[in-house]
């Protein structure tokens, strides 16, 4: 056994000393095949789990995550971990499987070499180990590597009864991974948008609706996002932020977004009315004033920002780690920034949904407005528990 560490002020490591991602990478380069049962993972971890499974040529991956599936897993890690998990099924490499039966809470890297398993890490570093973030960068881990032969098989064996279908499944096939949704920061300090507690919330959330409406989002498909013709979205709508720039030195901002409602919403008894401010409570606690403008009533936007809106919609895909938000639209030629189909279905949400709550509130000049939420909720249509 060999005594691995982190490297982590002050105790950190010696001349003669190992760090457990240094081995980590040391054993992935004399292996073709790895076999890893962790309790976490982090989105940054995964992605580097893929790129090192490539950069060392490695012909088959099984990851297997221990303690999710019971506890709820942070949405940016889940999406992450889909999408690799898609990858690798499709290439053939390997898979990620969610242990189900259990809480599992062990830590082992075990690694092969035609067949045979050679090493293996055990201790108590999850995958996060291998890329360091802020909230683990002071975390001090430390593990063991053993080669002894019977010792690797021992652990060769009980992953191979993790993965059995009495434990756990290909995450693909888990219809009812709870999930944790991760804090959508774009709105946080933003004037003119106030948080509000989870008591509120959740009152308007109680409210019976005196009104409501489902609005689409109208995007694009993956295979539609360079089609110009102002029939696919690409530069109107959720996307609008791809249209040409206002100025010719600066790209419009990737939150620029535009919400049109078409008419046969808009007409319906009970819309907003053309020009009329009200409150906007969202499904995660921002509040800020909104109004419907323009020919038609067509147009749903934040008053006095034309950003608030988009901060909002493309926030939450953003902390849900589906997409990145992206410096410079002119510049992301391959427009890996556009909001798709395949993001929303992949999010479980399609439409926003709005509701006229009954309740009202007085804006800065004693003036009563009407209270209206707003949810974008994977996998409700109603966008709550209305």
């Amino acid at each position: 056994m060999k005594l691995l560490y982190s490297n982590i002020l002050p105790l950190g490591t010696a001349d003669d000393q190992q760090t457990i991602i240094d081995c980590f990478q040391e054993q992935l380069a004399k292996a073709d095949y790895v076999e890893i049962a962790v309790g976490y993972v982090s989105r940054a971890s995964l992605e580097e789990l893929d790129n090192l499974i490539s950069d060392y040529s490695i012909k088959q991956i099984c990851l297997n995550i221990g303690m999710y599936y019971i506890e709820g897993m942070p949405e940016s890690s889940y999406h992450t971990a889909v999408k690799i998990n898609k990858k690798w099924r499709a290439s053939r490499t390997g898979e990620i499987r969610i242990v189900r039966s259990f809480k599992y809470h062990g830590k082992l890297y075990c690694f092969y070499k035609d067949g045979v398993p050679f090493s293996a890490i055990i201790g108590s570093a999850n995958l996060g180990v291998i890329k360091l973030e802020a909230s683990n960068r002071r975390q001090y881990e430390i593990s063991s590597l053993t080669i002894d032969p019977s010792e690797c098989k021992e652990i060769s064996d009980f992953i191979q009864k993790l993965k059995a279908p009495a434990c756990s499944a290909n995450i693909e096939d888990i219809s009812d991974m709870p999930l944790i949704f991760e804090k959508n920061t774009a709105l946080s300090g933003i004037e003119l948008v106030a948080e509000v507690p989870p008591s509120n919330v959740e009152f308007y959330k109680r409210c019976s609706a005196y009104a409501s409406f489902l609005l689409p989002l109208k995007v694009p498909a993956y295979a539609e996002r360079h089609m110009d013709d102002g029939k696919h979205f690409t530069k109107s709508n959720v996307n609008v932020c791809y249209a040409a720039p206002r100025n010719k030195r600066k790209s419009r901002d990737w939150y620029e977004t535009q919400l049109t409602v078409a008419k046969e919403i808009t007409k319906i008894d009970g819309y907003p009315e053309k020009n009329k401010p009200f409150f906007i409570i969202t499904d995660d606690g921002y509040w800020f004033k909104a109004h419907t403008t323009s020919d038609g009533n067509k147009q749903f936007s934040a008053v006095g920002d034309e950003l608030i809106m988009g901060r909002w919609l493309k926030g939450r895909l953003a902390a849900a780690g589906l997409v990145v938000p992206v410096n410079d639209t002119q510049l992301d030629t391959d427009r890996t920034g556009m909001i798709t189909k395949e993001i929303l279905q992949e999010y479980g949400c399609e439409n926003l949904y709005l509701k006229k709550t009954g309740q009202t509130a007085l804006d800065e000049e004693g003036t009563a407005l009407d209270v209206w939420m707003l949810s974008f909720k994977p996998n409700n249509k109603e966008g709550d528990d209305e």
